[in-house]
């Protein structure tokens, strides 16, 4: 029944036992003769009854009704939202117990509810914005922004996160994303104080993995813009301090300003990554700042992936062979194994305008598998009708970091029963360097199984003496970078000389890679350089070709 409360009823209760009192009561002392004093008596006594009975009820009952009524009323504001305020002392006073519950339990819920909050618009990692909890709060922001302001969105990826997971571990990966977090609050902090009066703050949120996003809602124009890229860059650039050691992050930041870029936040991310992948396409450890001319290359780089992904699919590439010949007597020691795209339209295309987009874009992995399976199978014919002592292969500083590479390189071979033995693997000069131990271990069993090991376009980066000397690898490749001026310079012939000295010196045998003229085979012969590749000795040729080219090499030998 509407309007009838639980005290309500305890009063009716404590009535009705009243009542019953005083009918009992009077059947007691009824008097089977009765006269007038003694129904008097009776009636007396039994109100007296009746009386006591409805107090001493009505006492023990509406009290406690009260207490739950009041409890009801709390529950049902608190399933309205109010989950602070205290259960009434009239709980507490006549039900102890179930105002202690009643307080405990909204103490709870109000604490689960805000870890849920906690958890769906923070990260848990950094304490920054989550993506979500990020673009509703910057567009929220954006629109904030006064007719003729100016506001800057800032996309950040760190360059080389990866390489503190594998080499620290993940423990000490999610310390580095804290320390980033913390300086990119400090670099808003100090916009806050710069700008005091400026409206609104700026948002810092964790986009996704090693990306980050800060919205400024107010710049003075495109300097002060670039300014703040400046100031971010320069906070991540500073060494972290990693397990005791000094490690360098770095990032790759891309700005995009509103309202020239972009009045809302879907295509100011657009424009603003678009400058961030050209900041890392150009080098890493810069910041960019959005323009047309970045968006018409992302979409040639969108067209290109896009065809990278049917070349997969439809097997449009091949394996072309360049031979390495050994200078002292002009024997082929090795063929080189050279990824071709056939591309539909365009022909023969180069690793050079397609390897950078596929591994930026991951693709890099499946061309990858393609060419391990490829290299198996071709190989394993070599036992039988050899065109070159060995088969090398550059291995793509992508493909080694993942922890499935080797595994899936060793079934390969496996399958095919391809020996090591007759397999080069190439890896750059930067990669070896860089790479952590237990992937210089995987290489390093490779070698111990029976595989040579090459350190590719070496010359081309900063070599540690002290670590090359630990390296796991059996010949060094001069990079190309470093033959191209022998001809005409002294300066460079006496490098050439050094580099190919300090090899031996190093118990390795040196190859140079690039080779175009005879003038600079026969140089290289007198320093005493192991063995050439390039132009000079013959183009990288289909596998037919090669094999004639072969056979018409090994009749020189014998002639």
């Amino acid at each position: 029944m509407e309007g009838v409360t639980l005290k309500s009823r305890a009063v009716a209760f404590a009535f009705c036992v009243g009542a019953t009192a005083f009918i009992l009561a009077l059947i007691a002392l009824a008097d089977p003769t009765p006269d007038a004093p003694g129904v008097f008596r009776a009636v007396a006594i039994a109100i007296v009854c009746a009386i006591m009975s409805w107090a001493s009820a009505e006492r023990a009952l509406a009290g406690v009704a009260e207490a739950v009524d009041v409890a009801t009323a709390r529950i049902v504001e608190a399933a309205e939202g109010d989950l602070t305020s205290r259960t009434p002392s009239a709980v507490e006073e006549a039900l102890p117990l179930l105002s202690g519950a009643l307080d405990g339990m909204f103490a709870q819920v109000r604490e689960n509810l805000e870890s849920a909050t906690t958890l769906a618009l923070f990260d848990p990692i950094t304490s920054l914005a989550n993506r979500t909890h990020f673009r509703h709060e910057a567009e929220r922001a954006l629109k904030a922004v006064p007719t003729g302001g100016m506001s800057v969105l800032a996309f950040i990826d760190l360059d080389n996160f990866k390489a503190v997971n594998d080499t620290f571990g993940h423990a000490s990966g999610d310390q580095a994303l804290v320390m980033v977090a913390n300086r990119l609050r400090a670099v808003a902090a100090g916009e806050v104080v710069r700008q005091s009066g400026a409206a609104g703050e700026p948002i810092v949120g964790r986009h996704a993995g090693d990306e980050f996003a800060l919205f400024f809602p107010h710049v003075e124009g495109r300097d002060d813009a670039a300014r703040l890229g400046g100031a971010l860059l320069d906070a991540l650039t500073k060494p972290f301090d990693i397990g005791g050691q000094q490690v360098t992050v770095g990032a790759s930041i891309g700005l995009a300003l509103s309202p020239e870029h972009g009045t809302m936040l879907t295509p100011l991310i657009r424009a603003a990554d678009v400058a961030m992948y050209h900041a890392k396409a150009s080098g890493r450890g810069q910041y960019q700042l959005f323009a047309e001319l970045l968006a018409e290359r992302m979409a040639r780089r969108t067209l290109l992936e896009v065809e990278l992904r049917h070349a997969i699919e439809h097997k449009e590439f091949t394996i072309a062979y360049q031979p390495q010949v050994a200078l002292a007597d002009g024997r082929v020691q090795a063929a080189e194994g050279l990824l071709r795209w056939n591309h539909p339209t365009d022909g023969l295309r180069l690793p050079a305008n397609f390897i950078a987009c596929a591994e930026e874009s991951g693709l890099i992995h499946e061309i990858g598998d393609w060419a391990i399976d490829e290299i198996a199978r071709r190989v394993a014919h070599w036992t039988d009708d050899p065109i070159a002592p060995r088969f090398a292969v550059n291995l793509s500083p992508r493909q080694i970091t993942r922890p499935e590479f080797f595994t899936r390189l060793n079934g390969a071979l496996a399958r095919a029963r391809t020996p090591l033995s007759l397999i080069e693997f190439e890896v750059s000069e930067a990669v070896l360097m860089e790479c952590s131990p237990a992937v210089l271990d995987r290489i390093g069993q490779l070698r111990r199984d029976g595989a040579t090991i090459a350190i590719d376009d070496f010359g081309s980066g900063l070599s540690s003496l002290a670590r090359l000397r630990s390296l796991p690898f059996d010949t060094v490749k001069l990079d190309a970078s470093l033959i191209a001026g022998m001809e005409g310079d002294q300066a460079a012939r006496d490098v050439v000389q050094a580099v190919i000295t300090l090899v031996h010196g190093l118990g390795a045998k040196a190859i140079a890679e690039g080779v175009e003229t005879a003038g600079q085979y026969d140089m290289l012969r007198v320093m005493g350089c192991d063995a050439a590749q390039g132009y000079a000795i013959a183009p990288p040729m289909i596998e037919a070709d090669y094999r004639v080219w072969a056979g018409r090499a090994a009749d020189r030998m014998r002639a």
